[in-house]
């Protein structure tokens, strides 16, 4: 009985580590140097097992910005990220053939800020003045160059963009005065507030179009379709137990992502800190930001309007078609869970 017991457990451990070894691990751009409260979908779906029933393990690796995500995917070294998608329409014409297949942020996440005391009441008075980016491969760069010509500067002449990194070193410069705006986005927005630093958002004409989405070599979408839709389902249903139990998720991602949580704050102040950054990510996760009615799905329309904005101011060179760059093929197979599910299941969790 003993021998036939141990011979039990035995093969059930070899059948675990099999079942653990099985999940191929599957490493995602994110394109900031640091993973933030907005990571918490991933966390979710490999906590709660929903990756892991598709024989996968997701990874973030995080990068300087957009442009280095998108150059990642191209040389293949990393199999998707998610990206704005300029770097993407400015690469395609040298023959790199991607396309965004889930838009993860409906709305537009970034912007232009300046310091809420700030005597700057429109982008045209930045004129001479410092704009403060994350990297010179963030995706602020592009938009910030491009609110400049629409608002009849010169960005080479004009306006000096410089690097201030993230939170709170971007916080002490603003703070220093050692810049006059920032071309950042949503959730960076939040760090710099709660580090002390009260900003005032600026009207841009970007705000209306889609920000950031997993993009995949065209190939990878063919050959690798099933990861494709299992990375981007994962993540959609962490997306919809996130929004529902914003705390339940923090506390998920201080698990699974522990570089996450802050060590200089007690967990409760953690926690509702982190919950206001994953808020403000959250706000345009919604899909009525895009008008659409399926997790992941694009706006053509507004892509296509996008498209044609940074082709006017310079962005990129030529037309670009929509088409080339962005498809909803895979999102009736990434919608197959259901949201009010997840939802419930998310209200339920017990936190321990």
């Amino acid at each position: 009985m003993k021998k036939t017991l141990m011979i039990g457990l035995a093969a059930l451990a070899t059948a675990l580590t099999q079942s653990a070894s099985a999940e191929e691990t599957i490493k995602v751009g994110w394109c900031a140097k640091t993973v933030t409260s907005a990571a918490a979908p991933y966390a979710v779906a490999n906590k709660l097992g929903w990756y892991a029933a598709a024989g996968i393990k997701v990874e973030l690796s995080p990068l300087p910005g957009s442009t280095d995500c998108v150059k990642l995917v191209a040389t293949g070294d990393l199999m998707f990220s998610v990206p704005s998608v300029e770097p993407l329409a400015i690469i395609h014409p040298q023959g790199v053939n991607a396309k965004v297949f889930y838009t993860a942020y409906q709305g537009n996440i970034y912007g232009i800020d300046v310091p809420a005391d700030s005597p700057v009441k429109a982008f045209s008075d930045l004129k001479g003045k410092k704009v403060g980016v994350q990297s010179m491969g963030s995706a602020g760069v592009i938009i910030a160059r491009a609110v400049a010509e629409t608002n009849g500067l010169n960005p080479d002449r004009d306006i000096n963009i410089v690097v201030i990194g993230e939170s709170a070193q971007a916080a002490a410069m603003v703070r220093g005065r050692q810049v006059d705006a920032l071309s950042l986005y949503d959730t960076q927005y939040a760090l710099i507030e709660q580090a002390g630093v009260k900003l005032r958002e600026l009207p841009t004409p970007t705000s209306r179009y889609p920000a950031n989405g997993f993009i995949a070599l065209d190939d990878t979408l063919k050959t690798k379709r099933k990861i494709a839709v299992a990375v981007a389902k994962g993540y959609a249903m962490g997306t919809v137990f996130a929004m529902a139990n914003p705390e339940a998720a923090i506390r998920i991602m201080y698990e699974v992502f522990p570089q996450t949580r802050s060590t200089g704050k007690d967990e409760a102040t953690a926690i509702h800190d982190d919950e206001l950054t994953m808020n403000a990510r959250a706000a345009n996760w919604k899909l009525e930001k895009g008008a659409v009615a399926r997790w992941g799905e694009s706006n053509m329309d507004n892509y296509a309007a996008y498209l044609d904005f940074l082709l006017k101011y310079g962005v990129i060179k030529q037309k670009a078609d929509a088409k080339e760059l962005v498809t909803n093929d895979l999102i009736a197979d990434i919608n197959t869970f259901d949201p009010a599910k997840v939802a419930a299941e998310a209200k339920a969790y017990k936190l321990h």
